[in-house]
């Protein structure tokens, strides 16, 4: 096939696509440049799987060649993929899947792989345009296009894919996906702007992603295969729907409304005996018991789909009889955990996170390699889901996929609120959020138990946090948006879209869809409900902690600070470390030495704290004429002992000065490693110092 190229101007820059050069034995595969960033993306599918999920793959992959850069570690190569490969992964997988047929069950996966970077233009956002693109051009089921936009805004104008450095001084990010002039997918954070102002940003997003979107309709045209026809794991007798439907209705008719979590679930199990009794021998096609209890199986399911769908559309009633702008009940605790730095539990309905806090040093941040960049990380969330949250038990491993999205995601909402002058609140900050029970919106439980734990910790955060989580059931015509989903809601209907902010504004936005996309006008609508979900949020939050501490917990540890000459950091530091080394082992504190001096003292208790201090001073210090000091025997001459008064620093005691009677032999009175007290007699230009222990009354016990 011969190579292809399609390009567009976007933002001031070039966007390039490009196919037919690279991975032909792909289904499709596209090339795509963008400024000095460039990825390749192939996707590929085949083989009919038989399971309840569709089987679909989403492997970003970052090369650190793509910025001239070797892996650091032992094996020198890229192992498995790092956090942030894994959100990007996510971010991409929530446009695709709503837009394959529902009925495609072909194993599929979409690769992309990070070829350079320009440390500005973004490869995550050519990712999710190369996957859309490579979907288009082949025989793969896909009812695209769709294309993602970032926008950002400095100086209260909007930019459309802003670089790395502008996004420095952006108070927007907000990656927008979009089919057609609806919206797919919302990933992002905001620095507490209003709903008509991200709503403003969603618009913008919208108008420009349509030109990409044209720029891919360009390529399929040129090159795009004709679509496969979906192969079906096996076929659904005509009536069953229908006759499951009419045993299933009445079970779920009982206990739907009564606010029992697993009621409809339970129902259904109850709906499937019926179900395989009644309905035993009337399917005489299927010779296969396995078969038909699996036909029955997804009968059920799809039964109870149905009667939720209708029961909301219709009757506007919720299955725990909630109407549709209702928040469940809210309790929340503060200082539930004896020895963390701060904790808290926030409980709404039945998801429940226990969130903790715990402060430390420079020494505690987290080292960031990517891509886009180094730097060390001072803020950290980390969600947990135990499998006991939900009444399951499964093995206890590492974070999943979900774990870490749901922690990026609570992260992100409490980021724009953290303390920003280091001279103030020096800290690292770790939040820790474990799940105890869940029933939809555990991630924005966190965010609000994290604002709840900061507050009790007395993390001087500028306000306070929550997040809701909003439900939507369309059948295309008709809709009805829900207030703080519930796992159900979340499983049977349309759309989870998570707002979190203040009381002045959203601090953190995601959305994902199970239908092709919602108008930007159902979206505002949500946005609005949002809002009025949150403060009444705020407010049962604040009725328990509305500010922080104003003292932290007597468990944290304490940070001091001092400032030494920059000529004096080497002294401190000493030959090898060995100056810094013996005062964090005399004293048990963390020591950390910034390029221009500032040395911040961690420890958690307070007279090591001043000794570390003490000895800090007097090792960047100037010995003073006449000042007394405790120091030590480092060695002995003929004529004399040089005795170290602060770390790194030694003068001599001449054999004159030794005592006030005559001495013959230094090695008669002074040993190697002999504590004693000297005077500074004098300090010369080249920097030499003479001591004195004459009339200096010395400590016998040393």
């Amino acid at each position: 096939m011969a190579t292809v190229v399609k390009q567009r101007e976007i933002a001031g820059r070039t966007l390039s696509i490009e196919t037919g050069r690279m991975a032909k034995q792909a289904d499709g595969a596209v090339y795509i440049t963008y400024g000095g960033s460039a990825v390749l993306v192939a996707a590929t599918s085949g083989g009919l799987r038989d399971l309840p999920f569709f089987p679909l793959t989403i492997e970003y992959r970052e090369r650190k060649y793509a910025s001239g850069k070797i892996p650091g570690g032992f094996f020198k190569r890229e192992g498995r993929p790092q956090e942030n490969e894994i959100l990007t992964a996510r971010l991409i997988d929530r446009p695709l899947r709503p837009l394959f047929p529902n009925d495609y069950m072909e194993e599929t996966q979409v690769f992309i792989l990070v070829l350079s970077s320009d440390d500005q233009n973004d490869p995550s956002l050519l990712g999710m345009l190369g996957a859309s693109a490579s979907l288009m051009i082949s025989d793969i089921p896909w009812d695209g296009p769709v294309s993602s936009v970032k926008i950002g805004r400095i100086n209260e104008e909007f930019v459309v894919n802003p670089t790395v450095d502008q996004l420095e001084d952006s108070d927007i990010d907000l990656v927008v996906a979009v089919k057609g002039t609806d919206v797919v997918m919302l990933e992002g954070s905001t620095r507490q702007l209003s709903e008509a102002e991200v709503m403003e940003a969603i618009r913008l997003a919208a108008s420009e992603a349509a030109k990409i979107n044209e720029l891919q309709i360009e390529l399929r045209e040129a090159v795009g295969r004709e679509k496969r026809k979906s192969e079906k794991a096996f076929e659904i007798p005509d009536g069953l729907q229908e006759a499951v439907n009419a045993i299933a209705f009445p079970e779920f008719e009982k206990v739907y409304g009564n606010g029992i979590k697993n009621a409809l679930s339970e129902a259904g199990k109850i709906a499937r005996d019926n179900a395989t009794e009644e309905l035993a021998g009337k399917y005489t096609e299927i010779d296969d018991e396995k078969l038909l209890a699996r036909i029955l199986s997804d009968a059920v399911n799809e039964a109870e789909k149905l009667f939720a769908r209708q029961k909301l559309l219709v009757d506007h009633m919720r299955p725990d009889g909630r109407n549709e702008g209702d928040v469940r009940k809210i309790t929340c605790e503060v200082g539930v955990l004896p020895r963390p730095h701060g904790s808290a539990l926030f409980t709404r309905g039945e998801t429940q996170a226990l969130v903790a806090v715990t402060l430390g040093g420079a020494r505690d941040e987290q080292r960031i390699d990517g891509l886009l960049g180094e730097y060390m990380k001072d803020f950290m969330l980390h969600y947990n889901f135990p499998s006991f949250s939900v009444g399951e038990v499964r093995p206890a491993r590492g974070p999943g996929r979900r774990e870490i999205g749901h922690g990026h995601l609570a992260e992100t909402a409490l980021a724009s609120v953290m303390p920003k002058n280091k001279t103030e609140f020096n800290y690292t900050i770790r939040i820790v959020s474990d799940i105890l029970e869940s029933n939809g919106s555990s991630s924005q439980a966190t965010i609000c138990g994290g604002s709840l734990s900061l507050m009790d910790a007395g993390v001087p955060i500028t306000d306070a946090v929550a997040g809701v989580a909003l439900g939507l059931v369309t059948d295309g015509k008709d809709y009805i948006i829900l207030s703080d989903i519930a796992g159900v809601e979340d499983h049977l209907g349309d759309m989870d879209l998570k707002i979190a902010g203040t009381a002045r504004g959203i601090t953190a936005i995601q959305m994902d869809l199970k239908v092709e996309g919602i108008s930007l006008d159902i979206l505002s609508e949500a946005m609005i409900r949002a809002k009025g979900n949150r403060e009444y949020i705020l407010n049962e939050m604040n009725s328990v902690i509305s500010s922080p501490r104003d003292e932290l917990s007597e468990f944290a540890p304490r940070v001091y600070t001092i400032q030494i000459e920059k000529d004096m950091i080497g002294k401190l530091i000493g030959p090898g470390g060995k100056n810094i080394r013996a005062i964090t082992e005399e004293t048990g504190a963390d020591i950390n030495i910034d390029d221009d001096g500032t040395v911040v003292v961690l420890s958690d208790d307070a007279e090591a704290a001043n000794r570390t201090l003490e000895l800090i001073e007097m090792s960047t210090g100037k010995p003073k004429l006449g000042q007394i000091y405790d120091g030590v025997v480092a060695n002995i001459m003929n004529f004399g002992a040089f005795v170290e008064i602060m770390p790194g620093t030694d003068g001599l005691v001449h054999i004159s000065q030794i005592s006030e009677n005559r001495v013959e032999n230094v090695e008669d009175v002074l040993k190697r490693g002999q504590h004693v007290r000297v005077k500074v007699k004098a300090v010369k230009n080249d920097g030499k110092i003479d001591l004195t222990m004459k009339g200096v009354e010395q400590d016998v016990d040393k």
